[in-house]
């Protein structure tokens, strides 16, 4: 099963193509630009609390046969944060002196 590519920041809706090197995602795939990440979610997910890490481009280019982009498109579904921009704040707060292995 290949990694969700999920085209936008959850928090801000920045776009973020499939080959975008400003994405991160967290274990879950949750998704949200790397300014989000640094500036307002301090490191924490929102969603679960863990960290981010870069997220993965796939390739546009077929190296291999039926493994790249066109084969395994990114999604189309905007996905948006369920939560008040307060109660963010509030939960990155809370956790974001707590190193994401400790979490």
């Amino acid at each position: 099963m290949a990694l969700q590519l999920r085209p936008n920041c959850e928090y801000c809706d920045k776009d973020l193509p499939p080959a975008s090197i400003e994405a991160r995602i967290c274990s879950y795939e949750c998704t949200f630009c790397a300014d989000c990440v640094e500036t307002k979610l301090f490191n924490v997910c929102p969603n679960c609390g863990g960290g981010f890490v870069p997220r993965p481009i796939r390739p546009a280019k077929q190296w291999r046969d039926g493994v790249c982009v066109a084969s395994h498109p990114a999604s189309d579904k905007r996905v948006h944060l369920k939560y008040s921009r307060a109660d963010v704040a509030d939960h990155a707060a809370r956790i974001r002196d707590v190193p994401p292995g400790a979490r």
